[in-house]
């Protein structure tokens, strides 16, 4: 064999969930790059998994960049960690750093800019020849750098758009070759957020609502073309009602739905007639259309082309749910679930997450408590530090004026 490509099983396996008896109705959508989709932050973690129309914060690249705009701080600063899988292995990581700076008019500062690096680390691998030799150790890995741009339109919307480079390295040689390299795509996101003060009884609430278009690009290959994959693009929509219970108490109830805009791809039981005989030309038809596909027609086909028809498109929508609970804006308690259909991957699971915030930074902290059967996603961690960089400023200014 001149060379082979690392597959990460146990990626797949905790996308995908546990397999059933009825596999002719298991049919989960595939990409590359999956751990674009990872969550990265602690709040959202503890939220289950949600964020598009969440109260802004540093972390809001991965939700929804439209966000930015809103932020009470001109600037932040935040680094996260997620060890991942370790019912499986223990040396598979998530490592995320996000920052923004908001600009302009001062005293309004209606536009951001903001960063973000995602590093998804595979651990350390022995590759092997055929005949089961060791020959060396690899480092597979996954990236993406993202720069976005966000803006209030009117004093409670604002859009935003996000690029992104990204850069898979999953595969090696066996003989020395370059044929497997690492695979490099761009993608682009696209977002908004609205929020209003409504009053209910005698108590101003607040009502948010957001979208975000995530991973619209290219696709990734590994060899040159001969297979390509597509990007995990998303279609996130949130609405967040945030009300107070008592002085310095707040409740916030918010829900996420999520679809990957991916085109299903095409199975060899779904090419059998009343008989059970198999249509090997049409299967090998759909494939190459499959394969040949653009990923923006990609994205208006994925509405439209499971085999379950209607019913079968309803089961790819994901959900999220969370309650957030603050006291003075400075202690958080977080619930949530996140489920999956148990035949589009059978992610189920709810989420625990605590938080303080003081003076300039932030804290945050969620766990992962799976309520589906072997799931591999069971007891994940998460951990955030944040950095309010105005206030830090600020602090740092006034000491030096003070001496």
């Amino acid at each position: 064999m001149k060379y082979r490509v690392i597959i990460i099983t146990i990626i797949l396996s905790a996308l995908c969930g546990s397999t059933y008896a009825q596999k002719s109705q298991f049919n989960p959508i595939t990409t590359g790059v999956t751990s674009l989709n990872i969550a990265p932050d602690a709040r959202g973690g503890g939220l289950g998994d949600l964020g598009v129309a969440s109260d802004p914060d540093v972390n809001s690249q991965f939700w929804n960049p439209a966000k930015y705009a809103f932020t009470e701080s001109r600037g932040g600063l935040a680094v996260s960690y997620t060890p991942w899988l370790r019912k499986l292995v223990n040396d598979i990581n998530l490592a995320y750093v996000a920052g923004y700076w908001k600009f302009g008019r001062y005293g309004n500062d209606p536009q951001a800019l903001s960063a973000t690096l995602r590093y998804f680390s595979l651990g350390s691998i022995q590759t092997t020849d055929e005949g089961g030799n060791v020959l060396s150790s690899v480092n597979p890995y996954e990236m993406a750098l993202d720069l976005g741009y966000s803006r209030k339109l009117t004093g409670n919307f604002s859009m935003a758009v996000a690029l992104r480079f990204i850069y898979s390295d999953l595969g090696y040689s066996t003989d020395g070759s370059s044929d497997v390299k690492g695979a490099a795509a761009f993608a682009a996101d696209i977002a908004g957020y609205q929020t209003f003060y409504p009053i209910v009884g005698r108590s101003e609430c607040q009502w948010s609502w957001g979208f975000n278009i995530s991973n619209i690009g290219t696709k990734v290959s590994y060899d040159g073309g001969a297979n390509n994959a597509y990007l995990p693009a998303n279609l996130r929509l949130g609405t967040t009602f945030k009300f107070p219970v008592a002085d310095y108490h707040t409740l916030a109830l918010n829900l996420d739905l999520n679809k990957l805009m991916v085109p299903t791809a095409p199975r060899q039981q779904d090419y059998l007639d009343a008989e059970g005989n198999y249509d090997q030309k049409a299967y090998q038809e759909a494939t190459e259309d499959y394969n040949n596909m653009s990923s923006f027609k990609g994205i208006f086909k994925s509405f439209s082309d499971a085999p379950g028809g209607f019913k079968e498109e309803l089961q790819e929508i994901q959900v999220s749910t969370g309650l957030e609970y603050s006291y003075n804006q400075q202690f958080f308690a977080r619930v949530g679930y996140y489920y999956e259909n148990k035949y589009k991957g059978n992610r189920q699971y709810l989420t625990f997450g605590a938080g303080f915030s003081l003076s300039v930074f932030t804290l945050d902290a969620a766990y992962v408590l799976a309520t589906a059967q072997s799931s591999p996603l069971d007891q994940t961690l998460r951990f955030t530090l944040g950095f309010d960089m105005a206030g830090l400023k600020d602090l740092v200014g006034g000491g030096r004026r003070r001496r």
